[in-house]
């Protein structure tokens, strides 16, 4: 966005009229439209709201998608007018009176309750975050006409705690490994040469002393690099570990980030056009990219919701589209991302305050649960 980029009250006033009724109808937006909303109780002619559309236009804040028609925002205007929605006027004004009453206003009760209830109603059925997320999918879905995304939360790399190798068999080993947040992972190892009790006991030793709150991968690097860097009296030592280690005693048991994702056929019914919209139906489909598009733009230590207005940067394909995205939390903890995908002629107001709703309704959810 253009730094030196400045509009005057009257400018930004007309800019979110036209932003609004455009968000309500989809269709390109006159002069004349503009003068009805303000019913010339601003001081407004349609010949002074003609002009500024034109410097609108000219600041790239409209474009005219045919000659005899109205104007249409652009993605820098949608921008702005998410900055005055969220608090974060950058453009050198105060935000204007329309602006500040979106800001004020948030979910109605009603609204609330029927979010709390349709995640509610199947919430004696959820055990587990993973479930919890995937239900929120449907429900921002269904409550933002666009696409409902949750994100599990990053994996972590688990420390080291305690390991213990046992001899089953001839070359069968079974590791029992804990970490340092208290999870035991016990795995049967297959080994290419027979390992004594006395040879385990030695190779658990070591690993002990040597890498307790050492991350699992960590561990598993140094192992090797010192298999090829000391030539002493602890190769034979070093080549049983590492056989160990190889073979699958320190292997990580976390998996990788699930991504819930529903709605998409919501897009079918806007007025994209089928290229771009196929572009966009691909590229929500990569669900790895998705997952990279929603780390790179949702902090899991933001306390608020982040909205991005064109996505093309971070994924081609979706540069009409908006994202909507908070972490979810318990307590300190990341539960993961909740998110709506929507295009940019969304209801940006109630589609913030959803997402910022749901965020926290994970925790009161599950520290009722904790509590009861």
């Amino acid at each position: 966005m253009p730094r030196d980029l400045r509009i005057s009250q009257r400018e930004r006033l007309i800019l979110t009229a036209i932003l609004e009724i455009y968000i309500a109808t989809g269709e390109p937006v006159s002069s004349q439209a503009v003068a009805c909303a303000f019913d010339h109780k601003d001081g407004l002619s349609s010949a002074t709201i003609r002009n500024v559309m034109v410097a609108l236009a000219e600041a790239g804040l409209l474009e005219q998608p045919h000659t005899s028609a109205g104007r249409i925002p652009t993605a820098l205007a949608f921008r702005l007018y998410v900055e005055n929605l969220m608090g974060q006027p950058r453009i050198g004004v105060s935000t204007n009176r329309l602006s500040d009453s979106l800001q004020q206003n948030g979910l109605s009760a009603e609204r609330q309750g029927q979010i709390r209830g349709q995640i509610e109603d199947s919430y004696s059925g959820i055990h587990s975050t993973q479930q919890f997320l995937e239900r929120t999918s449907h429900v921002l879905a269904e409550l933002s006409s666009g696409v409902g995304v949750a994100l599990s939360r990053a994996p972590e790399q688990e420390a080291l705690e305690h390991i213990h190798f046992s001899r089953l068999s001839a070359g069968r080993v079974l590791a029992v490994v804990v970490t340092k947040p208290g999870a035991v992972l016990d795995r049967v190892l297959a080994l290419d040469r027979d390992l004594t009790p006395a040879e385990l006991e030695v190779a658990a030793r070591f690993l002990n002393e040597n890498f307790r709150g050492w991350t699992l991968d960590n561990i598993r690097a140094d192992v090797e690099r010192r298999l090829h860097e000391e030539r002493n009296e602890y190769d034979r030592l070093l080549s049983s570990v590492e056989e160990l280690c190889r073979k699958g005693a320190l292997t990580d048991s976390v998996t990788p980030q699930t991504v819930f994702v529903e709605g998409v056929a919501n897009l079918l019914s806007s007025e994209l056009e089928r290229e771009p919209l196929r572009q966009m139906l691909v590229a929500l489909e990569a669900k790895q990219r998705l997952i990279e598009l929603l780390n790179a733009y949702v902090d899991a230590h933001q306390q608020n919701v982040r909205v991005v207005v064109g996505l093309e940067d971070a994924l081609p394909g979706l540069n009409n589209l908006v994202l909507v995205g908070a972490p979810a939390r318990l307590g300190e903890a990341s539960m993961g991302t909740v998110a709506v995908i929507a295009p940019t002629r969304m209801h940006y107001q109630e589609t913030i305050h959803a997402v910022s709703f749901v965020s926290q309704l994970s925790e009161k959810l599950f520290e009722t649960r904790r509590n009861g």
